[in-house]
């Protein structure tokens, strides 16, 4: 969380916050709503008594002062007083919301720098720890995970809850002729994200090794944020039209045709970068005149070129007992092709949404 330290002036009464990017004044309605006491705010969920959507909007300070505790008292024009401690004002001012910074990497990252003990995240440090390194660098490798069936949910609801969809609470991977999804045949398979024709789109997607008797399969990994990084240098303009021209998705087979438009590069509310709705398996040209088209193609290529430049790629070998979670659109997989015939090789999959490693890393401190 970046500093922010708050200044109270009495006449005419004002509060300021300072932070390394300057000084802004508060507005008096923005600190009424966020007033503290119990008779407004309960203390148990942390959720309003009041609705501040009726406030006035001419509301203004009558009075403003800090006490000998640093604590602040105010009062305003609808005659509300309270006092205010300024720990409760400052997480307004992070836009992490006490979240690791992104860190955007490429082939060179140590992949044992991710690499975690799934033995030890039983002891709260060491689980904050882990979930801190998976936001942080939007994957982690767990080892030491036991290989019995539907060990994935119990790994899926220790960082949040296990989402189910039309291919059930987990699915099997592994090679059968005639699948609904090339990711169950022993063909290579490219950066992508997962199920983009979803809404919402899957979080968080866990891979767990339970047999791996080829040689081939590697999965491959690459980080979204670095990618665009690139694409942002050779073409802004060309990264600006991924980001904002949606595109359509479509899954179908025998029981379900999901369709669903979005763009391929993916922002918050923010306008900060997130990561990518990214398969060249489910996507399609959008209806635009030729001119757009061809710009368009021509950075949708440029992206494509780049996930599968080995500069930004990790590739490893998942054994048995190995399990990788990863931000689902931040950071794409995929996988090289193998061959049934020199052996089993046998995965199990399913997702969570993003908001459980999230809360997790902010509620392991309290704990």
């Amino acid at each position: 969380m970046q500093a922010v330290r708050f200044h109270v002036q009495s006449e005419p009464p004002r509060v300021w916050a300072r932070t390394p990017q300057g000084e802004f004044e508060l507005p008096a309605l923005w600190l009424r709503e966020r007033c503290q006491d119990p008779d407004h705010v309960d203390p148990d969920t942390a959720q309003r008594l009041f609705d501040p959507h009726r406030l006035p909007d001419d509301l203004e300070l009558t009075a403003a002062d800090e006490d000998g505790e640093g604590h602040l008292q105010l009062a305003f024009s609808d005659g509300y007083e309270g006092r205010y401690d300024p720990r409760g004002l400052a997480p307004d001012f992070d836009p992490a919301d006490g979240l690791p910074a992104a860190v955007a990497w490429d082939a060179d990252l140590a992949v044992d720098s991710v690499r975690v003990d799934w033995a030890t995240l039983g002891d709260p440090t060491a689980l904050r720890h882990a979930v801190g390194i998976f936001l942080a660098y939007g994957f982690i490798v767990l080892h030491n995970v036991p290989t019995d069936s539907e060990r994935i949910l119990e790994v899926a609801r220790t960082f949040g809850h296990p989402r189910e969809t039309n291919f059930g609470r987990y699915f099997e991977v592994y090679s059968r002729p005639h699948s609904n999804d090339l990711a169950y045949r022993p063909v290579g398979l490219g950066a992508h994200t997962d199920n983009p024709y979803r809404e919402p789109v899957p979080g968080i997607q866990l891979l767990h090794c339970l047999v791996n008797e080829t040689t081939g399969g590697e999965s491959t990994l690459v980080d979204s944020l670095a990618v665009a990084e690139t694409l942002e240098r050779e073409d802004p303009e060309g990264l600006e039209l991924l980001a904002t021209t949606p595109v359509r998705f479509r899954f179908v087979d025998d029981h379900e045709e999901l369709i669903e438009r979005r763009p391929i590069v993916q922002r918050d509310a923010t306008g900060r970068m997130t990561g990518v709705h990214y398969s060249p398996r489910l996507d399609y040209l959008p209806v635009m005149d030729a001119d757009k088209t061809r710009r368009f193609q021509r950075a949708r290529r440029r992206l494509g070129e780049l996930f599968a430049d080995p500069r930004f790629e990790q590739r490893f070998g998942l054994a048995a007992g190995e399990l990788m979670m990863f931000d689902n659109s931040r950071v794409l997989h995929g996988r090289t092709a193998y061959d049934p015939r020199e052996g089993y090789r046998h995965l199990q999959g399913c997702y969570i949404d993003l908001d459980g490693p999230r809360s997790l890393y902010r509620t392991c401190r309290g704990r």
